[in-house]
């Protein structure tokens, strides 16, 4: 497997600004490329040092990204769903497909990345854990799923905005949800700590390079081929299809970069005299993941 770790800083410019094209617009790009990009750098098989697949690794991977992303588990509410059938889309490693299998849960698990899905394989297998595991494009979820076989819970966490059409996604979705049951969603704001980050460092100041400035540096490995970002507005045109129940905003990243990679925890000064409390305050208003919580509209249940 190869393995790319890049600097945002020591990317040109106009490296940068050579892909840019419409505004927002993702849809021509083919599901081989996004394929291709996760399996070349699944998403957090860096944040452990220990052998790859080993029970150390897999618990280090769970401790790392539940400390830097410590919303996760109260969002997922794993407990809750012992004995439910809960479908995920993207599982990537698998950090969160383990917990609903601890705690009860009946999971389906749908990836696009077979590099992904090995290493999910390999976590549940020495847990002991099972799981239905399924490789395949999410957009054709009507193919991979029995007709006829609906879900207590349809959870994605920071999966479906790297697709080229999330809309097909979530229409998908419409028809594998029970009439009770609920959808749990992490995509990406446009509007975000992380994004003034990004204008900062690239000295772009030019609102209308958003969409690709973010595609360009939403995740570890630099151009990931699709990245959508949703506004309030827009992400309730997306969800369309669902009653919302709410959306909440999460997750600043505060840590100097350098030093994450090296596996240690030192603040950006700009943190480190403020309490826990107002961090949170922020992450309200600049969180770069957007939690939305679902349900069918009445009007569809039969």
């Amino acid at each position: 497997m190869k393995i790319v770790n890049v600097n945002i800083l020591t990317i040109p410019l106009v490296l940068i600004m050579h892909n840019f094209g419409i505004a927002g617009d993702f849809s021509t790009v083919s599901i081989e490329e996004v394929k291709a990009f996760w399996n070349n750098r699944p998403c957090n098989i860096r944040h452990s040092s220990a052998p790859i697949g080993s029970k150390k690794y897999f618990d280090e991977v769970e401790k790392r990204k539940h400390f830097v992303e410590p919303h996760i588990p109260e969002f997922a509410d794993f407990k809750k769903w012992k004995g439910k059938k809960v479908l995920e889309i993207g599982c990537g490693l698998g950090t969160e497909a383990i917990n609903f299998a601890r705690n009860g849960a009946s999971l389906t698990v749908v990836e696009l990345s077979e590099e992904s899905l090995e290493l999910a394989r390999k976590r549940f297998e020495v847990y002991g854990q099972h799981a239905n595991f399924i490789l395949g494009n999410a957009e054709e979820l009507d193919s991979l799923i029995p007709q006829g076989e609906q879900f207590d819970l349809i959870w994605s966490f920071g999966v479906i905005h790297h697709s080229p059409h999330p809309e097909n996604i979530l229409k998908k979705c419409e028809a594998l949800l029970k009439a009770d049951g609920e959808l749990r969603m992490m995509v990406y704001s446009k509007i975000s700590y992380k994004l003034f980050y990004l204008m900062r460092e690239m000295g772009i100041w030019d609102f209308g390079c958003l969409d690709e400035l973010i595609s360009t540096y939403s995740e570890a490995q630099t151009g990931c081929p699709v990245t959508y970002s949703y506004t309030f507005e827009s992400l309730k045109r997306l969800f369309s299809g669902f009653e919302v129940l709410d959306v909440s905003k999460a997750h600043i990243f505060p840590w100097k970069i350098e030093k994450y990679i090296a596996h240690e925890y030192e603040k950006e000064e700009c943190f480190k005299n403020i309490s826990d409390v107002f961090f949170k305050e922020l992450e309200s208003e600049l969180g770069w993941h957007m939690l939305v919580r679902a349900k069918k509209k009445a009007s569809d249940i039969k």
